[in-house]
């Protein structure tokens, strides 16, 4: 039996993208065209949409389902301290010079569901630096940030997590960090003390504080090239001078304009503020 794949063309998902932008303020323009049409189209079939017709009326007039939308064409990716070598970078090289400032604000852009600021957390905690640290972890998913700040991860990733914490430089029994509850390990309310959870569109929305860290891995691989030079700005104008500014592995400062401000570091997708 042939499933039929429906066919969406460019100019419908254009339609659709200026209608998030005019009902609710959402600007998906400056994705990469192929993955966000990838998304759409997974959720078009998923929800077996009668036409996209309608399936354009009900993101424009029912809110909840407009929720489930952006829940859906959002990527959410993430575990704790995942790729190990860039947490023990941060742990080692990183985190020890802002430990000299009186207080280290961190922006972590595009948190998902809150691993990674959770990891950060205790990073700076066994670096005795979370009473004077604060960490901004943004999302433009609601729903996501909902579930980051009830700080509790499925009890089957633990093993995987700490496995990742020490191979991170971790040197502590990682379960000192959670309780169990059931099927979920509940991470304790001193971690989450020092972490701010909030929306912030990273298409439309402004700088809003000065900070000593900015991570904000595997997001621009998702953007088209104009949109990652004006996130990239953007981080710019949020980082204070001999900041550092983390990417994911397949992103890059390069060919940016504001690369000649910035050194990288050896070996990991984190640069300096060096003008």
């Amino acid at each position: 039996m042939n499933i039929e794949i429906p066919v969406i063309n460019d100019l419908q998902i254009e339609e659709l993208l200026t209608d998030l932008l005019e009902c609710y303020g959402y600007d998906f323009t400056g994705y990469s065209k192929a993955s966000i049409k990838r998304r759409i189209l997974r959720l078009y079939m998923l929800d077996k949409a009668v036409s996209f017709a309608e399936f354009r009326y009900q993101i424009r007039t029912d809110s909840s389902y407009f929720k489930r939308f952006v829940e859906q064409i959002t990527v959410n990716v993430t575990e704790m301290f995942r790729d190990p070598a860039f947490f023990k970078t941060l742990r080692n090289l990183v985190l020890p010079k802002l430990g000299t400032y009186p207080f280290i604000r961190i922006w972590l852009a595009g948190s998902s569901t809150g691993e990674e600021a959770y990891s950060i957390s205790i990073l700076l905690r066994e670096l005795n630096l979370l009473h004077k640290s604060l960490i901004y972890a943004t999302d433009l998913n609601p729903v996501v940030l909902e579930k980051a700040a009830q700080g509790m991860f499925a009890m089957s990733q633990m093993k995987q997590y700490s496995e990742n914490y020490i191979l991170s430089g971790g040197t502590k029994d990682f379960s000192s960090y959670y309780t169990a509850n059931y099927s979920l390990a509940k991470f304790s309310d001193e971690l989450k003390s020092k972490i701010i959870f909030s929306t912030h569109n990273l298409v439309s929305d402004h700088s809003f504080n000065e900070f000593q860290l900015i991570l904000c891995r595997n997001v621009l691989i998702y953007f088209d090239r104009d949109l990652q030079h004006k996130v990239l700005q953007l981080f710019d104008d949020s980082l204070e001078g001999l900041g550092y500014l983390a990417l994911g592995t397949k992103e890059t400062l390069d060919f940016s304009q504001i690369s000649k401000d910035y050194k990288r570091l050896p070996g990991e997708k984190i640069w300096r503020k060096i003008n």
